[in-house]
């Protein structure tokens, strides 16, 4: 069931209902509690208040059927609640990991966004109606927070590091955008605007639009200019491991962990490529901490995941002479 709460934003998207929801329980439940409460010290008053001076209260003796009521039962409602917020939290921050997705940078004072087509944007973010936005957020700077209150999507952007949030869109129209997190004296002026379209709208719009090329064909460009191409090569004769397929394997460490390549490794990999030494390859890697934005770090990233594994019958493809994947020469 899903409740409109007085004074509330729209209800936009399709886990805004759900957490209305739970809003509106937890106050009408705090009322209920509150008044029950207050009328209970007012009777208890007055029923045992002190008639007269010499008057001597009656020695009360303990209750293991009131203990246990006002144990179990409060248990029980907050378990409850529990449960309920934790299936919203679980849904709201677990990204899945089909549909649109658009990546985000933010900085002293704007939100920069990139379309994986090569649109982008700033301080404004179009997107279909009915279709799940899968969003990758991060910073140039200092903390900000993405907010969206019709989405009722609230996540900190923090710096040196991705984080993600997703929403799906219910009604087309436009919706405030706001910075969370003072980050700084022009915090006030880091607004925006997410426009809901149609599906044939947003067509249109994304037609409409001069583009660059996509994210990923950036990527492949800015991989080129840096030479990364000579040590990541497609027939394994390269000194850094292959990369097509990479995206999303799990790799094993020289420690003797593993870890899975997503967008968070393949940026620490760039930035600080000796932080994660997989198996099989030499810490030979430099750093491209300062060399690269952050807006070609999302280049790079799109890049490697766009690339998959090459059909057995490509000429140069080996995978059986492949070396261990995945280690933190990831960006070059």
């Amino acid at each position: 069931m899903q409740v409109s709460m007085p004074f509330s934003p729209d209800q936009a998207s399709s886990y805004s209902g759900r957490v209305d929801s739970l809003f509106a329980f937890l106050c009408v439940l705090t009322i209920l509690v509150g008044v029950s409460i207050t009328l209970l010290i007012i009777y208890f008053a007055v029923k045992y208040r002190r008639r007269s001076e010499e008057e001597i209260p009656r020695p009360v003796a303990g209750s293991m059927k009131l203990e246990l009521t006002w144990t179990v039962i409060p248990f029980f409602i907050s378990m409850g609640i529990f449960v309920w917020g934790s299936s919203i939290y679980y849904t709201m921050y677990h990204a899945p990991k089909e549909g649109l997705e658009i990546y985000v940078v933010a900085k002293q004072w704007m939100w920069k966004f990139q379309h994986l087509d090569g649109q982008r944007e700033i301080n404004e973010l179009h997107v279909p109606v009915g279709r799940k936005v899968r969003v990758t957020m991060t910073t140039e700077d200092v903390i900000h927070s993405f907010y969206v209150p019709a989405f009722r999507i609230k996540l900190d952007v923090v710096p040196g590091k991705y984080s993600t949030v997703w929403f799906e869109p219910t009604k087309a129209g436009r919706y405030h955008l706001f910075c969370a997190e003072y980050c700084g004296t022009g915090h006030s002026r880091m607004i925006g605007w997410i426009d809901v379209m149609e599906a044939s709208e947003y067509q249109a719009w994304l037609s409409g639009g001069a583009t660059e090329g996509s994210l990923a064909s950036s990527g492949e460009k800015l991989f080129q200019q840096l030479a990364c191409i000579t040590c990541h090569r497609s027939d394994a004769t390269g000194r850094g491991p292959v990369l097509e397929g990479l995206f999303g394997k799990e790799v094993q460490l020289q420690d003797g962990s593993k870890v899975t390549v997503d967008e968070a490794y393949i940026r620490e990999s760039i930035l600080n490529p000796r932080a994660k030494i997989v198996a099989g390859f030499q810490p030979i890697m430099p750093t491209f901490q300062g060399q690269v934005s952050e807006e070609q770090l999302l280049q790079l990233v799109a890049y490697i995941k766009s690339i998959g594994p090459k059909a057995s019958g490509e000429t140069g493809a080996k995978p059986s002479a492949a070396p261990p994947a995945g280690s933190p020469q990831t960006g070059r």
